[in-house]
């Protein structure tokens, strides 16, 4: 029905005929002769529509805001003194013979232009009217690209895109599950994978080697700017490797992805080891683009006259660490106090502070409460933390875990609030993960799932749990996850050990992902992966808020679409088939009972 999309008109086409369908973006009436401008997925072209084409022109008369037209006519230069070259089609306009009226539209729930005066529940509601913009045509256009080159790289390296299951089991993968309810096997049910992680290693275990998948996966909890329940992961595994060929591999890939997509030469990855990043950023997926670092001070702290430090400088599980903030003293008391607040969220009881005004005239140049506890060890401590005059220095002090959260996410509120980014692109591998963490519960949890293999023997494992490193690696992005995999288990007896460790018995493993442990038994090669979030990679490439803006029909943060009102109720036939009895009586249907 078309020859041309709106975006592709230029002067090259000058005096040739088009044909264009699309819908009315904007129409404007002067002096007798109507100006349309034409939009379709593409772009904006002007469509001049003069009384002497008198049924075009009525058509034209008639067609408002979001009408489907089709439109046939002559390209020709617009007039001296009003083109437009800060539009891809400003040069030109087309002058039209026959206008044909495809659909006519109600009055849309907003105007494209003006999407930023309604609520986001609106647009979300009328999502397919939101994705009529020229910016969310632009980002999902963008998405399909990085898809494409992803595809392209990695069928060049000799991975197969294999398809895994949807309807499984679930198995122990750190979220809650999505239960679906089978009417075959009463009583029972499948989960939605929160991963293809078992079956990626199954096809290891079956020989095909090289493995890729652009996989949906669900994930039943909370959300934030950056989660939804269901999201796509570009999942990949490959045996015979190392960690190295891993990170070769997917390294090169993002590289060649930010080469074709946006003409960016991303700089060097550097691996740094996981101790190392929660020591000096307080993160495990640091923002290297923020020149501001953690420094340790216990050692200066445990015999000062102020408890609120000595006592964490002293204690086992204690942290006191300093963060200089280069030009900070200009922060005013206001500000200082908002930041206090901020970093409470993240469990902090304070945020002790000096303002650094004239170092040289030592106490009486520094302004804080807390400068009178400080005699003996100031210049030391203002020498560790490399300190200059108009500096601002924060203190967290308390567990460890609570200052490196506490203060690592005020080092990056601070790098946005004051501008601090050095560079646009700051890539990293963060490497040496422990194994097992201990979150409080009676046993030890694995720090990413119980299939990763530990950089350590079976006996050193047993012998000494804690200390333990895997073979993981994530892959960060200016302060964003990218990806995150491991090298995982191939042998038995080191399955076992992982699992004994974790507290998992015999009956449990087999009960959970028993079919992996039997796979184990024959032959599996040493083989390990890695899976990028696709959602997080297009909302970084785009410069996107949320990654509700790369993906077209996303939920809400309470897991909800507002545009088909799902969840929604079932009927009462359809839980007596699956024998699902609801507590409360539902409103569709007969009584479940």
């Amino acid at each position: 029905m078309r020859s041309h999309y709106c975006g592709q008109l230029n002067e090259t086409l000058v005096d040739q005929e088009v044909t264009l369908c699309g819908w009315v973006h904007r129409r404007r009436d002067h002096g007798g002769v109507i100006f349309l401008d034409m939009r379709d997925r593409d772009g904006i072209a002007q469509v001049v529509v003069d009384p002497d084409t008198p049924e075009a022109f009525a058509s034209a008369d008639r067609a408002r805001s979001e009408f489907v037209l089709r439109i046939r006519g002559r390209v020709r230069m617009r007039p001296e003194g009003t083109q437009n070259p800060g539009m891809p089609t400003g040069l030109i306009e087309v002058l039209a013979k026959d206008v044909e009226v495809l659909n006519t539209a109600a009055t849309p729930p907003f105007q494209l232009d003006e999407h930023g005066k309604v609520g986001e529940e609106v647009r979300l509601k009328h999502r397919y009217i939101d994705l009529r913009r020229p910016e969310m045509i632009d980002k999902l256009r963008l998405r399909s690209r990085i898809t494409h080159s992803v595809r392209a790289y990695l069928e060049g390296e000799g991975f197969l895109d294999i398809e895994t299951p949807i309807l499984t089991r679930a198995t122990p993968e750190g979220a809650r599950d999505y239960l679906v309810p089978s009417r075959t096997h009463e009583g029972q049910f499948f989960a939605l994978p929160q991963s293809p992680q078992l079956f990626k290693q199954l096809l290891m275990v079956s020989g095909l080697d090289r493995y890729y998948q652009i996989a949906k996966c669900f994930r039943d909890e909370d959300l934030r700017a950056d989660r939804q329940p269901e999201f796509t992961q570009i999942d990949l595994e490959a045996s015979f490797v190392d960690e190295d060929a891993i990170m070769g591999i997917t390294e090169r890939m993002i590289r060649q992805l930010f080469k074709d997509v946006l003409d960016v030469e991303l700089p060097e990855f550097p691996r740094m080891p996981y101790a190392e990043a929660m020591r000096r950023y307080g993160s495990d997926k640091p923002d290297l683009r923020i020149p501001l670092e953690l420094v340790d001070v216990d050692d200066l702290m445990k015999d000062v006259d102020f408890k609120v430090f000595s006592g964490p400088a002293r204690a086992d599980d204690g942290r006191v660490a300093a963060l200089r903030v280069p030009g900070g003293a200009r922060l005013t008391r206001k500000e200082i106090d908002e930041y206090t607040r901020f970093v409470g969220i993240y469990g902090a009881k304070g945020l002790a502070w000096i303002k650094v005004n004239e170092r040289a005239r030592g106490l009486e140049g520094l302004q804080s409460p807390i400068v009178k506890f400080m005699d003996g060890i100031i210049e030391t401590l203002l020498d560790r933390v490399g300190a200059e005059d108009g500096d601002i220095i924060f203190f967290g002090a308390d567990t460890a875990r609570v200052v490196s959260e506490a203060i690592g996410a005020l080092r990056v509120k601070l790098g946005e609030d004051l501008e601090l980014y050095t560079r646009e692109w700051a890539p990293l591998w963060v490497v040496d993960f422990p194994m097992f963490e201990d979150d409080g519960s009676a046993r030890l949890q694995a720090l990413h799932h119980p299939f990763t293999a530990p950089s350590c023997d079976v006996e050193t494992l047993k012998a000494n749990p804690v200390e333990a490193l895997s073979r993981a690696y994530d892959m960060v992005l200016n302060g964003t996850e990218l990806g995150g995999g491991s090298i995982r288990i191939h042998d038995q007896a080191m399955q076992r050990a992982v699992l004994d460790v974790l507290g998992i018995g015999e009956e449990e493993a087999n009960e959970k992902f028993g079919f992996l442990l039997d796979a184990l038994k024959f032959g599996a090669p040493p083989h390990g992966g890695l899976a990028f979030g696709l959602d997080r990679l297009v909302m970084l490439m785009t410069g996107a808020r949320t990654i509700r803006e790369v993906i077209a029909f996303p939920k809400t943060q309470s897991a909800a679409c507002l545009m088909t009102d799902a969840p929604g109720e079932v009927s009462a036939e359809q839980l007596k088939e699956l024998n699902i009895r609801l507590r409360h009586k539902p409103k569709v249907g007969d009584d479940a009972s």
